[in-house]
């Protein structure tokens, strides 16, 4: 039951952070599963130790782990447009 909670709350947060970064158009329900679940090991590597909390990776959804795993997808829009383009939006 976890993975699929794990799946879905991947999804929503990979969607709001392409909605952040305009990237929304461009990515279907697959990608923002992906963006959400990759961003949210990406947070939980630079950002967790940071904020001294988990991600949803990490089985924790409290307010302060979903905000790290939105952080962290934000991150890594930022990073996959840099390459992409050449400039972060």
């Amino acid at each position: 039951m976890n993975f699929i909670i794990w799946i879905v709350v991947g999804g929503i947060l990979g969607w709001l952070a392409s909605m952040v970064m305009r990237t929304d158009a461009q990515q279907g329900m697959f990608l923002n599963v992906v963006v959400g679940i990759i961003g949210a090991l990406l947070g939980g590597w630079l950002l967790a130790p940071l904020f001294g909390t988990g991600t949803i990776n990490q089985n924790d959804f409290s307010l302060p782990s979903l905000f790290v795993s939105f952080l962290g997808a934000v991150v890594l829009l930022m990073i996959v447009n840099l390459f992409r383009r050449g400039r972060v939006r």
